[in-house]
């Protein structure tokens, strides 16, 4: 019984905690644009400089 004694205020102090990460998460703007990530990386975006042709070894 005395384990219960801390564990539930421990669970419930984490609870809350997670809660108020995930309000800062969303005062913060984290979640504005899911759809943008996700389609910028099917496009790559053109190379400065090429890479160069393999050369013949000795």
């Amino acid at each position: 019984m005395t384990a219960l004694a801390l564990l539930v205020p421990l669970a419930f102090g984490l609870g809350v905690l997670a809660l108020l990460f995930f309000g800062w998460t969303l005062k913060n703007g984290q979640y504005d644009d899911p759809d943008g990530a996700a389609s910028r990386i099917l496009f790559d975006e053109p190379r400065e400089n090429p890479p160069c042709p393999p050369t013949a070894s000795r």
